[in-house]
């Protein structure tokens, strides 16, 4: 048998009915089966996810290679089993609950071919309102540097891979993490890779989130993901040498994993729990949370981090509160400093050093607003609009250089106008129109983090602003005393969508479109049994 061109990965375990269309869409490759070589690996299914891999490969027996193995705990194992029988020129590994655009292996092989790629990222799209950062597939790259564009955000191991590079360094998944195991992997192929290319004018990769979230990412615990975030800082502090090109890769590290362990949901753990996430964290951002990536870092995150290393588990959960249930602090101006007054600030009982609330350099701060208010409108061309208002306790935004404030859904911009000021604060006024963002939405769905930043709007700027807690240059609008608005039934085509403002686990606004399709209703429609 000929060298296949590219081998395609699928670590199993309990993904059906996904699983018929993850193959499906792989057997159906325009590459050809040929060129191709499957390496499925049940890791121990409980459910028919096996009896279908079988099915497969009884189909297409030149095409399959099914492995059955005892449960291993994560995709790792699964994964390195079938490197070490892996044959294509190139590897590219596919979730078994995601599926595949039917040009996807052809494109992304032609490219590498084309430009002596050891790496290609071809577009990822959520399906059922996942959320994938698309900063990175602004537009087709030829080459793009891990310390100088959004990859570091985007190491999910959803790309193809040069076999020969992989063999080469040895690269391999740590199989002591049972989640996050294809952050070091990537990471270390794409700092070994001659040359890492971007493809983002067709959808490679359709990253599914299932209705029944019930994967092993979605239901990871805080003491599993603390252990995974130590393990893989250390990863990188192991491959990059200290500097700007680690900095650089560390940042997104402390701007996601990290800050999603003091998102709002640590203030409903146990006392252990949240005492263990404190401590973890508190060694990690000592040992290598510097001032350059700090600057990098939003307000939350910042502050909220800066606790871990500098107060007590009960000042953090005192901040965490105040952003949760109360709502923007006041901003304190000595000068030229400015200090987000959150609790714990220069209480004489809490001795916190003033470093910890300093918001000087946060572009910005003055951005940080609750939304208080959600109605659909016509606008005064009859057309639906929904109408977010918003407040802030800064009685003069432009005393604080928040002039012009704008206001977006990612790369989705909102009219955004200040419609009262006064000693009680400013008021916000922001409309997006429903055809914008259904126009803006992949037709299988999508949900947008609304983030505000300071000046006019910037496309760039804002399809990089969707953080764990704003990026730096944004703030994501919190809604912590806001119960959710009805939702807007619209049609695009043949087919009808629902555009849902929402809050996600943290406080934070998100605006989803989605399509109606027969299992969004099942599943709706057992939700609200449960309820009962």
């Amino acid at each position: 048998m000929e060298t296949p061109d590219v081998s395609v990965v699928v670590p199993v375990y309990n993904t059906m009915p996904y699983l018929t269309r993850c193959l499906t869409s792989l057997v159906e490759q325009t590459i050809g089966p040929e060129r191709m070589q499957i390496i499925a690996v049940d890791d121990g299914s409980t459910d028919r996810s096996g009896r279908e891999l079988d099915r497969f490969a009884a189909r297409h027996p030149d095409l399959f290679t099914v492995i059955h193995q005892a449960n291993s705990g994560g995709p790792a194992g699964p994964c390195n089993r079938a490197l070490d029988v892996a044959t294509g020129r190139y590897v590219f590994f596919v979730g078994s609950d995601d599926h595949l655009g039917p040009e996807a292996l052809h494109r992304l092989v032609a490219a590498a071919d084309s430009y002596g790629s050891d790496v290609v990222l071809g577009k990822v799209v959520g399906v059922n309102s996942r959320h994938i950062y698309q900063d990175i597939f602004a537009r087709n790259e030829v080459e793009v540097s891990l310390f100088d564009s959004p990859l570091p955000r985007s190491l999910a191991n959803t790309k193809l891979f040069r076999r020969d590079m992989l063999e080469r360094y040895r690269i391999r998944y740590p199989e002591d993490l049972p989640i996050g195991s294809d952050l070091p992997f990537t990471l270390e192929a794409c700092y070994r890779a001659r040359r890492i290319s971007v493809l983002a004018d067709y959808d490679f990769y359709f990253a599914v989130r299932r209705f029944s979230a019930t994967n092993i990412t979605y239901l990871s615990r805080h003491a599993r993901r603390l252990q995974t975030v130590e393990a893989n800082v250390a990863f990188v502090a192991g491959l990059i040498e200290p500097g700007k090109q680690r900095d650089a890769v560390l940042a997104y590290r402390f701007d996601h994993e990290i800050a999603k362990l003091v998102e709002d949901d640590l203030l409903q753990l146990d006392r252990a729990t949240q005492q263990l996430v404190h401590d973890g964290l508190g060694r990690l951002v000592a040992e290598h949370l510097n001032d350059d990536i700090a600057d990098r870092l939003g307000p939350e995150t910042r502050i909220r981090l800066a606790l871990t290393r500098d107060g007590t588990l009960d000042d953090l959960l005192a901040v965490i509160r105040q952003d949760a249930e109360g709502g923007v602090p006041r901003t304190v101006v000595e000068g030229s400093r400015r200090y987000a007054a959150y609790p714990g600030f220069r209480d004489p009982e809490r001795h916190l050093p003033d470093a910890c609330f300093d918001v000087t350099t946060v572009p910005d701060w003055a951005a940080k607003l609750d939304a208080t208010g959600l109605a659909w409108e016509d606008d005064d061309l009859g057309e639906r609009v929904l109408t977010i208002t918003a407040h802030t306790p800064v009685p003069q935004l432009a005393a604080l250089g928040a002039d012009p404030l704008t206001v977006s859904a990612e790369e989705i911009p909102a009219d955004t106008r200040i419609i009262a000021t006064g000693t009680a604060g400013t008021t916000v006024r922001i409309r997006f129109r429903a055809a914008d963002l259904l126009a803006g939405s992949d037709s299988t769905g999508q949900r947008r983090i609304v983030s505000a930043q300071v000046g006019a709007f910037d496309p760039d700027r804002a399809a990089g602003k969707a953080s764990a807690n704003g990026a730096a240059g944004s703030a994501a609008l919190r809604a912590p005393r806001l119960d959710g608005a009805v939702p807007l039934v619209r049609r695009r085509g043949a087919r009808l969508y629902v555009i849902t403002p929402t809050r996600d686990g943290s406080g934070r606004l998100m605006i989803s479109v989605v399509p109606v399709t027969p299992g969004r209703v099942t599943a709706r429609l057992r939700q609200l049994v449960r309820r009962r």
